[in-house]
């Protein structure tokens, strides 16, 4: 959530902050601002909405300077408007500050600093870092950091600019990422790489607690005792191409078209004909095999590919898997100790509860492996085990390359423990593994064989108001997935249902013409899920099915078909879910939407 950019160098500043802003927006904002050092003094240009808005600004006013600060808001503290905007200023206009995050006790504080003189004019917890500022400089701008962060409570990434050491700028970390780009007599800050991609491909990834120091030509980087640290610099190694939307009118479709590829790349070097190895985790074949439970935590769209992991873990192991929502794990007491795996889900390796659940698990002795997509994040850095995802980025706020790589990845999981824990025998492992590998391809033909039916039923449904989605075991999940992107990006009303559950309540909501999409993948329950189907259509549901080809009897049930290729039902769900991402995509195209930046929500949820 929120962005933070950063330029320090010989290049005119505005342009470079504007474009960082720009590449940032997928993490969700409702105000923009940046400032600079134009030689002379600070300047401040600010404004609530999109970045466009205060781009118009900036174009009619002179301004110019060789470094500056950048941000993108998005509301946690005041509503959106021009003053909450950042950056933000102490009294004297000398300390500017840009922040993501949340201080837990910046109310006492501001009111500590009122009873000092300070006056405000925002109503965010930003202000009062500036205020700070400006209360403990002595001369030394980073001993006053230190004493300012020694006062907060709470989540911050920190951008820090001042007129009184006119060469430098601050950047610290605390729950909340940030990134140093490593130019020639140039430097940047960042809230992910994206930002300065197009200059560098050198970054320093900051850990919790530390602070740099950057000036043009030199970073300088203290952990949290002040000493300075020797940082690893981090190459990437996808370039900035990668990240922009290669002729397709939204980066969500791009990234559904992705998908094919992004699958190939999740099974490289892991899984081939008749084999499965994942070297990158270094458990022990005992040790796999001493795990008595497997719990999986994860928050939103990861929590869904989490609860089809459990299914396909479940009857590939014969382990008993829980889930939890990563809000929840954190405040009970689980039942976790060091016989229990904990997979953490997180597609940014940046999300806020799912990396508390992570320290929570690792506190009660249990071995964490990490599922996640972007590379030197701190879920990955902090778990015991990491498998990427390498999914490539993902901008759209509504992420579907990762879900299905993040799907994808459960299948390998499953399988590798199956063959340690000998549950399926090596013929049975080898007819799996060839499933598996075809996915790649009938992903591609799902793609090319779907898009104009869902376009049709996009421009059925998007006049509605109520969606409904029904399946069973795995299917049932795909539903929630297909609910969660329908209601994230077109906002309509969407509910998930397990099919069998319709007589104990939902069917009451089923009305002439309501949309239904009915997910019938899992053959062993095909006969039942038909049933449930008859049940909405009898009450007149409009009803759409997702099913194999080949499977003719539910045309007899259903006003529309959409059949997907043909593969072993327990990883039907990358092909399935493809349609349920077009259908969300078009619905809200054809509502005229902003597809990338839906209303209200962020691509990466650093705050609880």
């Amino acid at each position: 959530m929120c962005g933070i950019v950063g330029y320090i160098g010989n290049s005119d500043v505005v342009d470079i902050l504007l474009g960082g802003l720009k590449r940032l927006e997928y993490r969700g904002y409702d105000s923009a601002g940046i400032a600079i050092n134009n030689g002379k003094e600070l300047e401040l240009i600010k404004k609530k909405g999109k970045l466009k808005e205060l781009q118009e600004i900036v174009a009619s006013t002179p301004l110019s300077g060789k470094m500056g600060i950048g941000h993108t808001r998005w509301a946690t503290h005041g509503s959106p408007s021009d003053e909450n905007s950042h950056p933000h200023v102490d009294c004297t206009g000398e300390f500017v500050v840009v922040h993501n995050g949340i201080i837990e006790n910046f109310q006492q504080l501001r009111e500590e600093l009122c009873e000092k003189g300070h006056v405000f004019t925002s109503e965010t917890d930003t202000e009062v870092i500036a205020h700070l500022l400006e209360e403990y400089y002595q001369g030394d701008l980073r001993e006053a950091i230190n004493q300012v962060i020694a006062h907060l409570e709470g989540s911050y990434a920190l951008g820090i600019i001042s007129s009184k050491e006119t060469d430098k700028i601050y950047a610290v970390r605390q729950d909340s990422p940030l990134v140093i780009g490593i130019g020639e007599g140039e430097n940047y800050i960042a809230s992910d790489i994206p930002a300065f991609l197009e200059y560098t491909d050198q970054f320093y990834i900051l850990d919790d607690g530390e602070m740099a120091e950057i000036k043009k030509d030199k970073i300088t980087i203290y952990d949290q005792k002040g000493v300075m640290a020797d940082k690893e610099v981090f190459e990437v190694n996808w370039d900035a191409e990668m990240a922009e939307k290669g002729g397709y009118p939204h980066f969500m479709l791009k990234e559904i078209y992705e998908q094919p590829a992004a699958l190939r790349r999740v099974m490289a070097d892991r899984v081939s004909p008749g084999k499965i190895e994942l070297e990158e985790i270094n458990l022990s074949t005992e040790e796999i095999k001493d795990f008595n439970k497997i719990y999986i935590l994860a928050c939103g769209t990861a929590y869904y590919s989490g609860m089809i992991g459990k299914y396909v873990i479940e009857e590939l192991t014969r382990t008993t898997v829980e889930i939890d929502v990563a809000s929840e794990f954190r405040y009970r007491d689980p039942i976790v100790d060091d016989k229990t795996l904990v997979i953490v889900v997180s597609q940014s390796g940046e999300t806020a509860d799912t990396l508390a659940g992570l320290r929570l698990a690792q506190q009660k002795g249990a071995r964490v492996l990490a599922l996640t997509n972007v590379v030197g994040s701190t879920i990955p850095r902090e778990a015991d085990e990491v498998f990427y995802l390498h999914a490539g980025p993902e901008i759209a706020v509504a992420s579907t390359k990762a879900f299905t790589n993040m799907v994808a990845a459960f299948y390998l999981l499953a399988l590798y423990i199956a063959k340690i824990k000998d549950t399926v025998s090596r013929e049975e492992l080898a007819v799996y593994i060839d499933e598996l590998l075809k996915l790649p391809k009938l992903a591609a033909e799902t793609l090319e064989s779907s898009e104009e039916m869902i376009k049709g039923r996009a421009r059925d449904y998007h006049l509605q108001r109520d969606a409904f989605f029904i399946g069973r075991n795995t299917d049932y999940t795909l539903s929630l997935e297909g609910a969660l992107k329908l209601k994230e990006i077109s906002y309509i009303h969407a509910e998930a249902y397990p099919a069998g559950e319709l007589k104990h309540g939902p069917l009451a909501l089923i009305i002439e013409g309501v949309p239904v999409i009915a997910i019938a993948t899992r053959m062993s329950l095909y006969e039942k899920t038909l049933s449930n189907i008859k049940e909405v259509k009898a009450r007149g549901a409009d009803v759409t099915a997702i099913t194999f080809r080949g499977e003719k009897e539910v045309e007899k049930s259903v006003d529309h078909v959409l059949y997907i290729p043909k593969i072993n039902e327990l990883f039907s769900g990358v092909l399935a879910i493809i349609p349920l991402q077009l259908l969300a995509y078009y619905t809200a195209v054809e509502k005229g939407y902003d597809v990338d930046q839906p209303r209200n929500l962020a691509k990466s949820v650093t705050v609880e």
